[in-house]
């Protein structure tokens, strides 16, 4: 089982770390009173509606809704998962992340893993410098040495063992080496390396960190013995013949590498570029580095995938305006399709997705050295927005002379515009449809966008208890100014057991931030709606939110009062009904205290 992170881990770690420090290193903020403000970076927004709270240790969205503690933020910016999160917030605090379960090996794992893969591509880094076939296939594509460092280009020797060899040096490395893909198994078991006489190119997770590899093969003739040597392998000849392999190889799906989560040469994107106006989507890795060659910095590749739409989130999430180059004929066509499928859904206003096709028989590397970085740039001016393509695409096999091609251009049409968030690109799409076809098609917001418009029209309900959860999630100090018991925790009300659950929570923790108690509720179900009322607005400072919780705790225990008076009295006329003897002499006592303090204090 994976090892736990101890919750008061979080909230030292979370208590030495200041949110807006993180967030500061990742988008630009600026001072608004008390707090910080700055455009949502996860949203497309012309004002300021993003806002960071040092008291808190919290950030939320006015706009989108996005909230949470520096934890969050690091997963939501920079797609990491919670115990990657923490320990990149660790490392800056100089912490070492301890795991609960008496073992750490999960994590021990991943950051062996990692380590592993480093030492992978030194190793292939190492070997390009000793083989002169792998740096002429490099020369002649062009690249000179300082793209051959920016992307740690590599060559796997021609051998079945070298990185086995010279990585695996004991049982666990080689458990670990074929974990990471680097090793693969004959049909006897024997393990042998899984990239051989290829150039490499090593996959880089958003941190900087070698996740898996690419590796194309060379045409160079084996110096192996397939017969020989597979014997040794204990595997047929057949298997290890060169002819039979792809010629891009990937390293399969592991623990830390899923290629439709990552983008080749995002990593070298960022480090380029303070502000990432745009990306160019293309689909090989030399079409990624020769547009970097030549001064277009902002180009990625997928993995020998269609885009996803983690991919679309993950583009979208650096920039505005996103680029997709495809090659012209069919098979192109039918790629930059699935593209549209993928980013229909994240297409907020003030989002742009273009696509360019490319001349027959070019792709982006040949056509950059064919053209130049100027007739490049001139390409992707031209290049056809995605409401252009959207269009002529599904409507290429439709007569829109006659009504029936317009009812089916619009059946068409609809299930995909409905995928549009709300705003006025989903309103032009539509106008557009009903201009080319007559068809006035209304559909319903996205599921994920109606109910947050239903619910921000709503007037926020301030009821005692929201209210007192409301003042104690954002400021949790104010736990410590009662003392047990308390009397309303009898009180039969909807959010009573939480009220009490955060009073515990935050006296046993005293220096916890509203982001560490929203963490410590994160896969509850009660997290929205703490989150919600995290930012739920309360006029004036520390002293009147302090009269205004205290207040509220008062009116609940009259409440509580009141409820047990009712219970009393209700149980007396139900034993005097039945002819039963009445109320024993502790409740009859309890009764009347219940009663005078009604006389004294009306309820």
């Amino acid at each position: 089982m994976p090892g736990r992170i101890p919750e008061q881990f979080i909230d030292d770690l979370l208590a030495r770390v200041d949110i807006v420090d993180v967030i500061q290193e990742r988008v630009p903020l600026k001072k608004a009173g008390r707090d910080w403000s700055a455009r949502c970076p996860f949203h497309d927004e012309r004002s300021p509606s993003f806002t960071v709270s040092p008291a808190k240790q919290f950030y939320h969205c006015f706009g989108c809704g996005a909230h949470g503690s520096a934890i969050g933020f690091l997963m939501n910016y920079d797609r990491l998962e919670f115990p990657d999160a923490v320990e990149e917030l660790a490392s800056r605090a100089g912490l070492k992340v301890p795991y609960e379960g008496g073992r750490e090996a999960p994590r021990e794992d991943a950051t062996d893993l990692y380590n592993l893969l480093d030492a992978a591509a030194k190793f292939y880094r190492r070997q390009l410098g000793e083989n002169e076939t792998a740096r002429e296939y490099f020369a002649k594509r062009g690249l000179d040495e300082a793209n051959l460092a920016r992307f740690n280009l590599g060559y796997a020797p021609d051998q079945w063992d070298a990185l086995k060899n010279a990585l695996g040096t004991n049982a666990q490395r080689i458990a670990l080496l074929e974990k990471t893909g680097m090793l693969t198994s004959g049909e006897r078991g024997t393990k042998y390396d899984r990239f051989r006489d290829r150039v490499m190119f090593p996959i880089l997770d958003r941190r900087g960190r070698t996740i898996a590899f690419g590796g194309r093969v060379l045409a160079s003739n084996s110096s192996d013995h397939p017969d020989r040597e597979n014997q040794t392998a204990g595997i047929p000849a057949r298997t290890f013949q060169k002819s039979d392999g792809p010629k891009y190889l990937n390293s399969p799906e592991t623990p830390l590498f899923h290629k439709g989560h990552e983008l080749f040469g995002l990593w070298q994107v960022r480090e380029a570029n303070q502000k990432i106006a745009r990306l160019i989507v293309v689909e090989g890795y030399m079409d990624a580095i020769s547009l970097h060659q030549f001064g277009v910095t902002q180009a990625v590749a997928t993995l020998g995938t269609a885009t996803t739409r983690d991919h679309a989130e993950i583009l979208f999430r650096q920039c505005a305006d996103v680029y997709f180059c495809f090659d012209g004929d069919r098979a192109g066509r039918h790629a930059a399709w699935r593209a549209v499928e993928s980013v229909l859904p994240r297409m907020r206003d003030g989002r742009q997705a273009l696509f360019l096709f490319l001349p027959d028989g070019e792709d982006p590397d040949s056509l950059i050295r064919k053209e130049g970085l100027d007739g490049f740039e001139q390409r992707l001016k031209n290049a056809t927005p995605l409401s252009q393509f959207f269009f002529a695409e599904l409507g290429k096999d439709v007569n829109l002379t006659s009504l029936d091609g317009k009812a089916r251009l619009a059946e068409r049409a609809r299930p995909l515009l409905a995928q549009i968030p709300d705003g006025a690109f989903r309103d032009l799409m539509l106008a557009e449809l009903d201009k080319s076809t007559g068809v006035h098609v209304q559909i319903a917001a996205p599921a994920d966008v109606a109910p947050a418009r239903a619910r921000s029209t709503r007037p926020q309900q301030r009821s005692l208890v929201r209210s007192a959860v409301a003042l104690l999630v954002q400021r949790p100090a104010l736990a410590s100014a009662l003392e047990p018991p308390w009397a309303f925790a009898e009180l039969r009300q909807p959010g009573v057991p939480l009220l009490i659950e955060l009073i515990g929570v935050c006296r046993a923790r005293p220096d916890i931030t509203t982001g560490a108690l929203l963490e410590h509720f994160a896969e509850r179900e009660e997290a929205k709606a703490l989150q919600k009322l995290a930012v739920m607005d309360f006029p004036g400072g520390e002293d009147e939110s302090r009269a205004e919780f205290l207040g509220a705790i008062n009116q609940l225990d009259r409440q509580t009062e009141s409820q047990r008076r009712s219970d009393l009295q209700l149980r007396l006329k139900e034993l005097e009904m039945k002819g039963a003897a009445g109320l024993t002499e502790e409740e009859r006592n309890e009764l009347r205290q219940l009663l005078a303090v009604k006389e004294v204090r009306p309820q």
